[in-house]
């Protein structure tokens, strides 16, 4: 849903009154809560995409739960969870980024202490002040010191510091990777160049004397010329948003006639735009420059996402992950700053799992993480959490706890602690930083912050 668990509880309840006044609600929805309050689920799968596409449960919640192919139904039961880390990683109070007197609009003079090289949350109510803070003074003041941005202007701040100890900054948001038909995750991520490369090697392109422009759709040569390689004619509509039709010369294949006669292992540069990342990675697993790229597109769980699907048709959360697909792919120097905003709206339990590894994989090599978010089950995983609040708007723009999950669920004034407590399970023993080295292998071993300090329970 994308709001604080205090907020979500106020929309549950007025979905609640509006079902109670006789009326039909349907809700296509992730969150956990939402699903145990609902009367009747309905349950796709049991996979995304090819894998997907059936009703593998439907009843009530304790239904949906006994249904062995439903992932959802295994997560609801507790089978299969997001495990709270046996161990923080310590923080190194001398290695942080410090923002101080940052006062953008409801932000009362805030000091924020961002540790480098870990797993970092922001959470707090809706309204708090978290994008302010991160998205519009630590990003655009992070951005224009390390990347060089000239267009990006920060919000009120008196000074920042740290930021000598990293080499770029990376937002990867919901945006849209393009805004037209022709933009795809073949070349948002780099596959298509040596793809095309590929095409034009083959003894027939050779013959033919095609070089690997000709089996773009964006120049002049190999594309259908009716509908200048995008493979649909729109049609603008007044007052309403334009409609894409599929042109009637190609049929949707975007190339002319002698391209597609052009053949890479029994397959034209058609057909390989209409594999899906996982049969590609099959397809072209003899070569590395593409089989890499693709790799990381199973990481981030976006399998059966197909190699030419036009931009428009993906979600936010799915362009969000070829971003990050695409940053991964990239040669790793272990000193970036990723900012995500809220990554996890829109993803199911399973989603969330996959985005947890690919973040908590680039934390382990030394990157920094800060993330802007409301899911419990990340906030949880993470290793330094920052609460703003008490409250939204006016009533917000304080710190108002920081330090591990389990300092934050002591803080009675935190919204999030309140939620966050039952998912901590602390009788169990589960080991928090403490002032001396963590001891396991990826976490570096330096002193812990004093905020994080807690007794470590046997």
């Amino acid at each position: 849903i994308g709001l604080h668990q205090r907020d979500n509880d106020r929309l549950l309840e007025t979905l609640t009154r509006l079902r109670d006044l006789g009326n039909t609600v349907i809700v296509v929805e992730h969150d956990e809560d939402a699903i145990r309050q609902a009367d009747y689920v309905v349950d796709i799968g049991p996979g995304a995409g090819v894998h997907g596409g059936e009703v593998v449960a439907k009843g009530s919640v304790e239904q949906i739960m006994r249904a062995s192919k439903s992932v959802t139904g295994q997560y609801l039961s507790g089978k299969k969870s997001i495990a709270v880390p046996e161990m923080r990683h310590p923080v190194n109070e001398s290695e942080q980024i410090v923002l101080t007197g940052a006062t953008g609009n409801n932000l009362q003079n805030v000091d924020i202490n961002i540790p480098l090289g870990l797993f970092t949350c922001i959470t707090g109510v809706s309204g708090s002040g978290k994008s302010t803070l991160i998205n519009g003074t630590l990003y655009p003041a992070a951005a224009t010191a390390l990347n060089g941005a000239t267009t990006l202007k920060s919000a009120p701040h008196t000074a920042i510091e740290g930021l000598d100890k990293l080499d770029k900054c990376i937002d990867i948001d919901q945006s849209p990777i393009g805004r037209t038909p022709r933009s795809n995750p073949a070349t948002y991520t780099g596959i298509f160049t040596p793809v095309r490369e590929l095409f034009a090697g083959t003894q027939e392109a050779r013959t033919r004397g095609y070089k690997p422009g000709r089996f773009s759709f964006n120049v002049k040569g190999g594309r259908c010329e009716a509908c200048q390689g995008d493979g649909v004619i729109k049609v603008e509509m007044h007052f309403l948003p334009d409609v894409y039709v599929p042109c009637d010369v190609c049929k949707g294949k975007r190339y002319n006639r002698e391209t597609l006669e052009v053949t890479y292992k029994g397959k034209n540069i058609f057909e390989v735009l209409d594999m899906t990342a996982e049969d590609a990675l099959v397809f072209f697993d003899a070569i590395p420059s593409i089989s890499r790229k693709l790799q990381t597109l199973k990481d981030v769980g976006l399998t059966y996402v197909k190699l030419g699907q036009a931009a428009t048709t993906l979600s936010g959360g799915e362009a969000q992950r070829v971003k990050l697909a695409k940053e991964l792919s990239k040669r790793d120097t272990g000193r970036t700053l990723y900012i995500l905003d809220e990554p996890t709206t829109g993803l199911h339990f399973a989603d969330i799992q996959q985005l947890l590894t690919v973040l908590h994989h680039l934390r382990d090599r030394g990157n920094t993480i800060v993330i802007i978010e409301h899911n419990l089950d990340v906030i949880k995983t993470a290793d330094w959490v920052v609460d703003l609040g008490p409250e939204g708007g006016s009533g917000g723009g304080q710190i108002i706890a920081e330090g591990t999950p389990e300092t934050i669920i002591k803080q009675k004034q935190s919204h999030t602690g309140k939620f966050l407590k039952p998912l901590l399970n602390l009788p169990t023993g589960k080991k928090t930083a403490s002032k001396k080295p963590a001891i396991k292998k990826t976490a570096t071993k330096k002193p812990a912050a004093k905020k994080a300090k807690a007794k470590i329970k046997k």
